[in-house]
């Protein structure tokens, strides 16, 4: 079996109803924009797909697929994704992908063989669960009463925990956290992300306000550029770190957070940011050997194969983007997400897409119906 086309599609992606906001001075929630499908086809007419969502990426992998991709996938055996790999992270040395696109031809390729073997990738993968927890990972609220609210909103609804992303401000997101954990009690895990808003000795006092509320982890204060300054807050606060999340390098990055001590809860494993799911399952198996977690990013189709294949991941992230909240269908009333059952990675077929992603997979086509 050998590939036979790489094709790109630009499918409409709606934005968020209503748009959302995260903490001051940062961008929220796009408008209305494009999604890009990759499509990678075989002679024996067994295709993957991935998909990629993010604000800009639509143009920036029909030029790679025009430019680069096609020419050194065309002819390649698709089920040699260990090389595959390789040749995407060699190709990153000159092209200086963005994070999110390293990741795309390995989905893509997990994608087609699982629909080739006819079962879900996290069962290629070898599977370690069939359901896992969710949490609740808000988006950045008003004010206190509003992140109340929706906390409650939360637990009624059955999210195990709640993480936060708060305004970037360290007195107030410290209160915050405070009045927070009262309001749930001590029962209800709790976490805070910082979406890189804080320099060193902020990330440090709002570190320490975060361990007095007892929560879990704390995760992404500073950009993770330095090491170093990781390594510092490691040192000057008990809560624990949840690291490597936007860092460039894959498991390879990661591997310097986790031997300078900054990783004291553990890393993030990403489809979509640590080089697709073989990146995120390196980067897994790395801080498996170090007795480290490995928390799986986002709630999008891969994510969901990845946390049930990884078994030193804890909870599923289901983004909660409104007030009322509205959640995730894929979370059951106890709070869980369930395996995928569909061969491959499944991905979802909604999102006012003009032909559904099924199609793209079939067909190769984008003529809307």
């Amino acid at each position: 079996m050998r590939i036979t086309h790489v094709e790109s599609f630009r499918v409409p992606l709606p934005g968020a109803r209503p748009p959302f906001v995260w903490r001051h001075g940062l961008l929220g929630s796009a408008p209305d924009g494009e999604a890009a499908v990759l499509r990678i086809g075989t002679d024996d007419g067994v295709a993957g797909v991935a998909l990629a969502t993010r604000p800009g990426m639509a143009s920036a992998v029909e030029d790679l697929v025009d430019r680069v991709l096609r020419e050194q996938l065309v002819g390649a055996d698709p089920l040699q994704r260990e090389y595959l790999w390789r040749r995407i992270w060699e190709i990153d040395r000159t092209e200086e992908l963005p994070l999110p696109a390293l990741g795309l031809v390995d989905i893509a390729l997990w994608d087609l063989a699982g629909r080739l073997a006819g079962e879900p990738a996290w069962r290629l993968l070898g599977g370690f669960r069939e359901r896992i927890p969710a949490y609740a990972s808000t988006v950045t609220f008003r004010d206190v009463a509003e992140y109340l609210d929706v906390a409650t909103q939360c637990l009624e609804l059955g999210y195990q925990a709640i993480k936060l992303h708060a305004w970037g401000d360290v007195r107030a997101d410290a209160e915050l956290a405070h009045r927070l954990r009262a309001h749930v009690g001590d029962d209800v895990p709790l976490m805070y992300d910082g979406s890189a808003g804080f320099d060193l000795p902020d990330a440090v006092h709002l570190g320490r306000a975060l361990a007095d509320a007892g929560f879990l982890w704390y995760e992404e204060p500073m950009r993770e550029f330095s090491v170093s300054a990781y390594q510092r807050l490691a040192g000057a606060v008990e809560i624990p770190l949840l690291v490597a999340e936007t860092s460039d390098g894959a498991h390879m990055n990661t591997a310097d957070f986790i031997v300078a001590g900054a990783a004291t809860f553990g890393v993030r494993a990403s489809a979509s940011m640590r080089g697709g799911i073989t990146g995120a399952i390196r980067t897994a198996h790395l801080a498996e050997a170090f007795h480290l977690r490995a928390e799986v990013l986002g709630d999008e189709m891969p994510s969901r194969h990845l946390s049930m294949t990884i078994p030193n991941t804890t909870f599923h992230e289901s983004m909660v983007t409104a007030n009322p909240v509205v959640k995730k269908p894929e979370v059951d009333k106890a709070g869980y997400v369930h395996a995928p059952l569909d061969p491959g990675i499944a991905l979802p077929a909604g999102l006012a897409y003009p032909r559904t992603l099924a199609a793209y997979v079939e067909d190769g086509t984008s003529t809307s119906e």
